[in-house]
């Protein structure tokens, strides 16, 4: 999925139940209200990022794919560099090596992805992408239960090939499986950047990596269309929608929601496409196709709830 935030099912941060406040009971109005105000800000931010991603198709004629991709991740580094002043000094070289990795998992998933909506429908690409953080989220079980969700997803992907790929185009399908490789190794970076850097100063970092190595991509390919005020308008827009905005809401909701019920709705994120893709593209998904995206997202929740109770079990 396209977002440089993502805690992806297999992955979400740690986070606790928030229902009381100095140890006092909270009505259960109260509580209601703590868990729904976390929960609209991580559907706000799937919102925010599936039309982002809407909204980067329609500069593609103009910019190309490379260039969109270009204009997004720097201009959402330059907003979060201005925003977070990373500190560059006092890591070490390992710290850096990771950051670079981060940086480099960024582009490919970001560059693949965009490749992939320039052949394919919104919909389909991140039910596709989302297998990457599904793969992974299996291969972390290591239970049978996983492969029941292996098999769901499976058939979620056989249904929307249809017998064959080039029902999709079958380029465009698989710039859309490479940018789910690209966003595991994007989750596992991104825990690593965590634990070596403060607050979002690595994400920052990163985010700069990734957009020095596509630039020149967008510069080649798009060229002068860069610099054409509407088309750097709605890049800027686009970084906005697809980075900055949902970054800000997801970090204020892993604050106070349950991380297995973050990565449940994080799992959503292909249905949100698909509507995104219809209202702003016109992109309309066959009956077929609906029912592969319902395999994915059920997939995807179920790996979700097995790893969850898998560690409440080993807590108890």
């Amino acid at each position: 999925m396209d977002q440089p935030t993502s805690a992806a099912p297999a992955t979400a941060p740690a986070t606790s139940d928030a229902g009381s406040a100095g140890g006092g009971a909270v009505p259960d109005g109260g509580r209601l209200g703590a868990r729904l105000g976390p929960v609209a800000m991580v559907v706000a931010g799937g919102l925010s990022v599936q039309f982002g991603s809407a909204v980067a198709v329609t500069i593609m004629p103009s910019a190309g794919a490379a260039g969109v991709v270009a204009l997004r991740l720097a201009a959402a580094a330059v907003i979060l560099l201005a925003v977070c002043r990373p500190r560059v000094r006092g890591y070490t070289r390992a710290d850096w090596w990771t950051v670079v990795a981060f940086g480099l998992a960024m582009a490919g998933m970001n560059g693949l992805f965009y490749q992939s909506l320039d052949r394919i429908p919104l919909g389909v690409a991140v039910t596709l992408e989302v297998l990457g953080p599904l793969a992974l989220s299996v291969i972390a079980s290591r239970r049978a239960m996983s492969l029941v969700w292996a098999a769901l997803a499976l058939g979620g992907v056989a249904l929307l090939s249809g017998g064959g790929f080039d029902r999709l185009d079958p380029v465009g399908a698989a710039y859309a499986l490479a940018a789910g490789g690209c966003w595991a190794a994007y989750i596992l970076f991104s825990a690593r950047t965590g634990r070596r850097f403060p607050q979002a100063d690595g994400l920052a970092l990163a985010m700069a990596v990734a957009a020095l190595l596509s630039l020149p991509f967008g510069a080649v390919g798009a060229g002068g269309a860069l610099l054409e005020p509407r088309t750097l308008a709605l890049g800027v827009a686009v970084a906005l929608m697809s980075s900055v905005l949902p970054y800000t809401l997801e970090l204020l909701a892993l604050r106070r929601l349950p991380a297995a019920t973050f990565a449940v709705l994080m799992s959503l994120e292909p249905a949100i496409a698909a509507v995104a893709g219809f209202l702003v593209l016109h992109q309309a998904l066959s009956t077929t196709d609906a029912l592969a995206i319902a395999l994915v997202i059920g997939a995807s929740m179920g790996a979700v709830r097995s790893q969850a109770r898998r560690r409440r079990r080993a807590r108890s």
